[in-house]
């Protein structure tokens, strides 16, 4: 093999020593206080290191990371898996002269990492995501307060913590008792649709520990609801600076946008802020993709998704593509692990499942009767990722042509095959 990076340098980074492996001359440790990390940059720069590659170790690369580079290297962060030692060989000495001997023969790939603005906004939405799994926890703590005291409501209501819901549970911690003004607290369409059913569930049997651990989940629920609010106020800061001179282009003021059914964010103008930053290329129009998921996708890939060269090698990336490992007769399926995007489109792809005139939706049900749900997500997801890329990379408008077109297409393909196989046996097809 011939070398492809000269003057490269290896790092593995821990929590707390970092080992630097040059191309000639031992390997050398710094500490990981900022001081250090500011010492092993003018160590590398002393050795006229020209690029560095460095293992996606948690989070302790991220300032390592933007240090190396503000200095003008090449920094490459690889996957941890690509650069597996040798059996018998694992110290974090080897580990680094490992990674600069790999990374000077071009045997690394390197990893997607966000900057700027892009990586800004993705620090706040991940922490939105991670307030909304809390917020959902702190929900399930209010229904288990409430079975606990036999009051039905989880039921009765969709969501307890929707509008009846909520002012059910806080009349209750406030003191009153009465059912049916506990139902009158209740929104009109759920009085005329429930109204008997209410008055049922909410014959509770009370105690101290229920109210208090309700309260408690209350408290907390609403806590997050707050720090939400606060994620929402910070994306919408960036939004407005990613697009300060930007304007809507012709043709895409005023529309209709889909409506975000739920952790909807309170984003004034969400739709047109990522119509301008997108050129006017609208993401909503493929089935099961709201302004909420197409924000979602744009923290985490921004918009310019042509660093990937085709949809297979962005398809392959997000982990939807099957993993080659065969060897021999043997053929198996690798796992690509489960990236961040990936799982954005398969939670896409599972909403399509129950879609009544979608035809991604019918595709995903009729391969969920032959292969299982997993497969059949994880197929449509393949393909809604495919089609995102073709439509940010290359303009191209997508008509969803929904559930009827889709059958007749196999309607199709079994009638070639009935005609086929009535050649093979020389017999005729008769329209009944």
């Amino acid at each position: 093999m011939e070398k492809m990076h000269f003057h490269a340098a290896g790092i593995d980074i821990g929590s707390r020593r970092i080992f630097v492996g040059l191309e000639e001359g031992p390997v050398r440790s710094f500490e990981t206080f900022t001081s250090d990390l500011v010492a092993l940059k003018d160590y590398l720069l002393e050795h006229k290191v020209s690029t560095v590659a460095m293992e996606a170790t948690g989070v302790y690369w991220y300032v390592l990371y933007d240090i190396l580079l503000e200095a003008g290297l090449d920094v490459w962060l690889v996957d941890g898996r690509q650069t597996r030692q040798l059996p018998g060989r694992k110290t974090d000495v080897k580990d680094s002269q490992w990674i600069q001997q790999l990374h000077s023969y071009g045997l690394l790939n390197r990893c997607y990492v966000s900057a700027g603005h892009i990586k800004e906004l993705r620090s706040y939405q991940r922490l939105r995501e991670d307030h909304l799994r809390s917020a959902a926890m702190h929900i399930q703590h209010m229904q288990k307060a409430l079975i606990e005291m036999n009051i039905r409501l989880p039921e009765v209501l969709s969501q307890i913590h929707g509008v009846s819901g909520m002012a059910l549970i806080t009349a209750i911690l406030a003191g009153e008792r009465d059912t049916g003004k506990l139902v009158s607290l209740c929104h009109k369409s759920v009085r005329e649709r429930k109204e008997e059913e209410l008055l049922k569930a909410l014959e509770g049997h009370y105690t101290a520990q229920g109210l208090f651990a309700l309260n408690q989940a209350l408290k907390a629920y609403q806590f997050y609801q707050d720090q939400i609010l606060e994620c929402d106020r910070q994306i919408d800061g960036v939004l407005q600076r990613i697009n300060r001179d930007k304007h809507l282009p012709p043709g895409t003021e005023g529309g209709k946008r889909k409506a975000i059914r739920h952790n909807k964010p309170n984003i004034e103008g969400l739709g047109d802020h990522l119509l301008k930053i997108f050129g006017g290329r609208d993401a909503t129009k493929l089935p099961g993709i709201t302004d909420y998921n197409w924000l979602q996708l744009y923290a985490e890939v921004g918009s310019d998704l042509s660093k990937w060269p085709t949809e297979k090698h962005f398809t392959s990336w997000l982990g939807l593509s099957p993993g080659q490992d065969s060897s021999g007769k043997k053929n198996k399926s690798k796992s690509k692990g489960k990236p961040t995007v990936g799982q954005i489109f398969k939670q896409m792809a599972h909403g399509l499942l129950n879609s009544k005139y979608i035809g991604w939706g019918a595709f995903a049900r009729r391969l969920r009767g032959r292969k299982g749900p997993a497969i059949a997500i994880k197929a449509t997801a393949r393909k809604m990722a495919a089609q995102y890329w073709r439509l940010i990379v290359k303009g191209s408008d997508f008509v969803e042509k929904g559930m009827e077109a889709y059958e007749n297409i196999l309607k199709q393909q079994k009638k070639r095959r009935l005609e086929k196989l009535a050649l093979e046996l020389n017999m005729e097809l008769v329209p009944a």
